[in-house]
């Protein structure tokens, strides 16, 4: 259900979104597994927190795109969190970004 609920929230904004290249529908379907699973897995199923902090746009409000993708690609030293830069662009990075501060 949690899943679901992450799925149709990034879902209802997807065809929103005209900013950036979106990538294709494979693509961002397997963007929406990482964020569940991947990132799921330290900030929580509902991204409300967990050894990570929140990831919901409230807890976000403040922090610049290019923070934010810096974060993801880069990691965070002396943190649990990793770098994907080997396995995300940084297009597919701000995508995210833009799709969490929704």
């Amino acid at each position: 259900m949690r899943y679901l609920i992450i799925a149709l929230a990034f879902s209802a904004s997807a065809m929103a979104d005209k900013a950036i290249d979106s990538p294709s529908l494979e693509r961002q379907q397997e963007l929406h597994n990482m964020l569940a699973h991947d990132c799921g897995s330290c900030h929580g199923l509902t991204l409300k927190g967990g050894l990570g902090p929140s990831l919901l746009p409230k807890a976000l409000a403040g922090k610049s795109d290019q923070f934010l993708v810096h974060t993801i690609l880069e990691g965070r030293k002396g943190t649990a969190m990793p770098p994907w830069k080997p396995f995300i662009t940084e297009q597919e990075a701000l995508w995210i970004v833009q799709k969490l501060l929704k």
